[in-house]
């Protein structure tokens, strides 16, 4: 099983110069110490994520100082855009790392993001495949193309679509359960086994990380910015029904309506607590058939202890491979 970084900060309240130490840091870290991959999304008009509504100029910036580790998008929306413009900028990310491109490609759920090309929300799977198709034609001789995923929360349409095209899965646990999960990557392996293509496939697993020493110290450390990223993630700081509600009984709320989110995490859904938790959790997700676990990093801690963090995650990257999943 690999080992990546992802990043989706609400980082809305943090100063611009620093809104994006954390991804450079991280991706130098992970450059160094064996990860896999650095992911970066496309997100607008929202604090949630909106630090990032571009990963191809993300991804190059990864690139530029990195050496290694494989640069990737998770997720590009492609029915946004132009698909041979999203070819040409991750051909040139590709060509420029030697190679470290991966694009996870996106249909899309959020009606407000198609401003930017609202005649596309109603065929936006079409304008995917057609995403993909691009993507594959950029090939050159002897050049095996860039790795291919399509993102899914969960969709059986979606897993079975990428096994038949041949292409790997990136996905997460908000809106499924890991059995839920497990019954997918089955449906996955059958379409991809059909398609002719070589290999078994990637399914790729964001997960939440922040890996401490002590169980108590980490939930401590976490609980109020993850908290409030959920919170963020939700949208439940504004009343629905644009009633006037005092600001302390609407955080009170918000904070109670979280709460199941929280403990999801903080439980067997995440890779929040010490090495010996983290490392049960991959091992129970390779079983299932995870081939890689992006760890999302920034949900709201504090840059210096992430960066710390990272030594701790890097300590389960280790005994993950003593035990054979990496």
């Amino acid at each position: 099983m690999d080992l990546s970084l992802f990043y989706f900060a609400d980082d809305s309240n943090r100063q611009v110069a620093q809104r994006y130490e954390l991804l450079l840091q991280g991706a130098r870290f992970a450059d160094t110490h064996g990860f896999t991959a650095v992911w970066t999304p496309e997100r607008h008009f929202h604090r949630f994520g909106g630090n990032y509504p571009n990963p191809a100029v993300t991804g190059a910036a990864v690139a530029a100082v990195t050496e290694r580790v494989a640069v990737r998008a998770g997720s590009v929306v492609a029915p946004l855009h132009n698909p041979d413009q999203i070819a040409r900028d991750w051909w040139l990310i590709n060509a420029s790392s030697n190679g470290r491109a991966g694009v996870s490609l996106a249909s899309g759920w959020n009606r407000g993001d198609f401003v930017l090309n609202p005649t596309r929300f109603e065929d936006r799977v079409r304008s995917t495949m057609e995403a993909v198709h691009a993507l594959r034609k950029m090939r050159q001789d002897g050049d095996p193309g860039i790795p291919l995923w399509l993102s899914s929360g969960g969709s059986p349409e979606t897993f079975a679509a990428a096994g038949r095209l041949g292409v790997g899965v990136l996905t997460h646990l908000a809106s499924q359960s890991p059995a839920v999960l497990a019954q997918r990557i089955q449906e996955y392996r059958r379409a991809f086994r059909g398609s002719g293509s070589p290999g078994m496939g990637h399914v790729t697993l964001m997960l939440h990380a922040y890996v401490g020493q002590r169980k108590s110290e980490v939930e401590q450390e976490i609980r109020g910015p993850l908290e409030e990223y959920l919170m963020s993630a939700m949208n439940l700081m504004r009343p629905a029904d644009g009633s006037r509600v005092d600001a302390q009984s609407q955080l009170r709320l918000a904070r109670l309506a979280v709460q199941p989110a929280y403990e999801k995490y903080m439980h067997d859904c995440s890779l929040i607590g010490t090495v010996d938790h983290a490392l049960s959790v991959a091992e129970e997700f390779s079983r299932i058939g995870v081939d890689e676990i992006a760890c999302l990093i920034d949900f709201g801690l504090p840059v210096e202890a992430v960066l710390s963090g990272l030594k701790n995650l890097d300590v389960l990257l280790r005994e993950m491979q003593g035990r054979t999943l990496c």
